[in-house]
């Protein structure tokens, strides 16, 4: 099976063999560089890149496993959702080489891809367990009795975990992605020193929201830096952000990134109870964050309960785990080479293998 992840700032091509059900061959080029000057991802920036990338990287993943185009069941790609031209490069380079090589195509909903990464670990959950989905824009605690088979229990209001780190990373004066530069500059801080509230986490359902956490930082940082908040009814004032030589920087990380664990540990745990589980995945780039790992293995430990991470390098976008939900979708394989993308897609749409 052949994967192709293209929805974003990542452009993941793999192989995976469908009798040993293993990956036998990847290959990813990250776009971190590309965006770090604007702050963020540009689409445009991101589309030309994966057609700059695409193919050479699915002849090197064919060159590493010794495969030819006649050695390929089927190729999966990302259908959705994700950015509309990324997508499209994805899908136009899946459907050229299946259409040269007659091979069928299987689309692939990228967030099922993630929720599913961990049945690519060496320990492995059985279904039904419960899902902690943090990924880009998305914070989702779902329910999972089998491939296709989802129930959403609860979603974000507002910004996503992912968001969360990123917008807090990037008042503390951090580059792009900031996310995982503010987990490493929390490392040296105290997670208490600051009061960062919990948004949510006693609401009494499964529902999340980080935008008022930002505001909270932003405030923070104002307060830090002496810039006064703007009046009631004034032109706002640009937002400061924190100087990179500033003695509390560490501390500010830290209670940022203790009080958004909070939340995803909070809610999780509240989950397990309402549904009866003992399983929790946990799949999406936020799912790489040490401190949450940390904090939601040793509260699924004191509850007997078992917690399930993907392998580090496969919690962001990458061209496996589209090829694994391949494997898993085989039945679905058609020779299809229309090229159609869904940007917006409910995970919640999709439907067992048929």
């Amino acid at each position: 099976m052949l994967g192709i992840e293209s929805s974003c700032d990542e452009t993941g091509v793999a192989l995976f063999d469908l009798d040993r059900y293993e990956i036998v061959a990847e290959a990813l080029n990250s776009q971190i560089a590309l965006h770090a000057p604007y702050g963020g991802v540009v689409p445009e920036l991101a589309s030309r890149d994966h057609i700059k990338y695409g193919l050479s990287l699915a002849d090197r993943v064919l060159t590493d496993a010794d495969a030819t185009g006649d050695s390929i069941e089927a190729i999966a790609y990302t259908q959705g959702p994700g950015l509309a031209g990324a997508l499209l490069v994805g899908a136009q380079l899946a459907a050229a080489l299946a259409y040269a090589w007659g091979k069928p195509t299987i689309r692939i909903h990228h967030m099922e891809a993630h929720l599913l990464s961990p049945l690519l670990a060496d320990e492995r959950p059985n279904f039904p367990f419960l899902v902690l989905l943090v990924s880009g824009g998305h914070t989702q605690l779902m329910r999972a009795n089998g491939v296709g088979a989802y129930s959403l229990l609860g979603d974000t209001i507002d910004d996503a975990a992912g968001e969360a780190f990123d917008k807090s990373a990037k008042l503390l004066g951090l580059a792009y992605p900031g996310g995982p530069l503010l987990a490493k500059l929390a490392q040296s801080g105290n997670p208490r020193a600051f009061s960062i509230p919990r948004p949510l986490l006693h609401s009494g359902d499964l529902n999340f929201s980080f935008a008022g956490l930002k505001t909270a930082v932003a405030n923070e940082v104002r307060h830090l830096t002496g810039t006064a908040l703007p009046a009631r009814g004034a032109i706002s004032t640009p937002q400061p952000m924190l100087p990179v030589d500033h003695p509390r920087r560490a501390d500010l990380a830290a209670s940022v990134e203790a009080a958004i664990v909070d939340c995803l540990v909070g809610k999780s745990l509240r989950a397990l109870d309402e549904t009866g589980l003992s399983q929790l995945v946990v799949a999406g780039g936020v799912g790489a964050n040490q401190k949450l790992r940390e904090s939601l293995t040793t509260a699924m430990a004191r509850r007997g309960a078992d917690v399930f991470y993907p392998p580090l390098a496969l919690c962001t976008d990458n061209g496996a785990m589209i090829a694994h939900v391949g494997a898993l979708r085989l039945a679905e394989a058609r020779h299809e080479y229309d090229v159609n993308v869904r940007p917006r897609w409910n995970l919640a749409e999709l439907t067992k293998p048929r």
